[in-house]
């Protein structure tokens, strides 16, 4: 059971998801902040039939995410791949083309929404019943983000084929089970709070329809309780219970096309929408369906996440950044100690080097992991690496993610870059050479 919060702490979480529900004129609100594998902390505003914690609300776009679970596992059975065109898993539809990477990045050209009626407030059929045409390829593939719904209902339609059942029933025997979320489920199971549309010029509400979204439901349909929504908070923040390997679940949380070192952004991943707030990296992601609001974005340096749930269609302020903010604040995490631990390569090999006059400092770092980075003080490129099993090292992340970097006495080897011990070493293999009077 997860520690909970201060009784300061406390005060301060519910102050701010008191003022969100008052302002946003939210029916019901529930919110809640996750810790050590569980909420730490959770309350509920406004009219919640029913325990706070255990009250079903809709989860919107956050089904994406358990969609793009499933499809994860699927990669990593072997049975596709990222780069598979949809073609070869899910022939007939005008984006055979794309893959089904594109697809979970959103960057497949897909319309925001299939043809027809407002899928979100409209009983949904079958794959076939959509009537797919070109015109629902509005861009290029991989030319720039565009959210869309249907590519991800084309993800559901993509599970159900190679699962040979439907959407539902592998999203809850491969992801909701496993993880406990007893309490998430396609349709309403009593207690479930009622979607409302709040008027905008008067205090009055409006009900909001509830149903099956037929082959758009891996886009939205899921439905679920604060407390199954905190445990999949504790699931993207590491505690995967073998639904996914950890290193695929760190795969999803990379934002794709997007610069992670830029100060601000906005980014998606797979099936993870990445933000920059405040300085932190955050990942998880919104949903929104008439008549409901949700969100679950976790900071996984941190090991916090904050969860929320209101009936409500529109209006409200992101609460989830805020309790987060306010959790770092009150209660910032105690940062493991420092001990030492072997380098992963001879002392001789780390230090400085230099590529051309440029001088860099390849270190060990916790993880048995190198670091190659600028000299403190100046601008450069960074990554980390990995030992592979041949004897090289792969690059993590940054500029050099995928390269491959060879250690060798005199010079190190990146993706055609030479790195030697002194500027220009004329003693080491220098792409070009090096002009034989030397410096003058």
């Amino acid at each position: 059971m997860p520690e909970p919060v201060l009784p300061s702490t406390a005060r301060l979480l519910l102050a701010r998801t008191a003022r969100v529900q008052r302002d946003g004129r939210a029916p019901g609100l529930v919110a809640g902040v996750v810790r050590d594998g569980g909420l730490a902390w959770s309350a509920g505003r406004g009219e919640v039939p029913g325990p706070h914690t255990d009250v079903q609300y809709r989860l919107g776009s956050i089904s994406k995410t358990v969609t793009a679970v499933v499809v994860m596992r699927l990669r990593d059975e072997g049975l596709l791949r990222l780069d598979d065109p949809l073609e070869r898993h899910l022939p007939g539809t005008p984006f055979g083309d794309r893959t089904v990477g594109q697809l979970l990045s959103h960057l497949a050209g897909a319309s925001a929404d299939g043809p027809g009626g407002w899928w979100e407030r409209t009983p949904g059929g079958s794959l076939d019943d959509l009537g797919l045409a070109e015109t629902d390829v509005v861009l290029g593939a991989a030319r720039r983000f565009h959210y869309s719904n249907l590519g991800f209902g084309l993800l559901g339609e993509l599970v159900a084929r190679l699962r040979g059942r439907s959407w539902d029933d592998a999203v809850a025997a491969e992801v909701l089970a496993p993880l406990g979320m007893a309490r998430t489920t396609p349709r309403p199971v009593a207690p479930a709070a009622e979607g409302r549309a709040v008027h905008p010029w008067a205090d009055v509400v409006l009900p909001e329809p509830e149903h099956h979204a037929g082959v758009m439901a891996a886009a939205g349909q899921l439905w679920a309780s604060l407390a199954d929504l905190g445990r999949f908070a504790a699931f993207l923040l590491g505690d995967t219970a073998d639904v996914l390997d950890p290193a695929t679940l760190e795969e999803m949380t990379v934002p794709a096309g997007v610069d992670p070192s830029a100060p601000g952004w906005s980014a998606y991943g797979l099936g993870l929408q990445v933000l920059r707030v405040d300085g932190r990296t955050l990942v998880g992601h919104g949903g929104s369906m008439p008549g409901f609001l949700a969100g679950v974005f976790v900071d996984r340096e941190e090991q916090t996440g904050a969860v929320s749930l209101a009936n409500t269609t529109s209006g409200l302020d992101p609460l989830v950044f805020g309790l987060l903010a306010d959790l770092r604040g009150a209660e910032p995490r105690i940062a493991e100690p420092w001990v030492p631990a072997p380098s992963p390569v001879p002392l001789e090999s780390l230090g400085v080097w230099f590529w051309g006059p440029s001088p860099y400092v390849l270190r060990s770092v916790s993880g048995g992991l190198l670091h190659l980075g600028p000299m403190p003080g100046r601008s450069g490129r960074a990554s980390r690496f990995s030992r592979r099993d041949d004897g090289t090292w792969g690059g993590l992340d940054g500029y050099f993610a995928g390269e491959t970097l060879r250690i060798a006495a005199d010079h190190l080897d990146l993706d055609t870059f030479v790195f030697t011990r002194t500027p220009y070493d004329p003693a080491a293999p220098v792409p070009g050479g090096v002009d034989e009077h030397g410096w003058r």
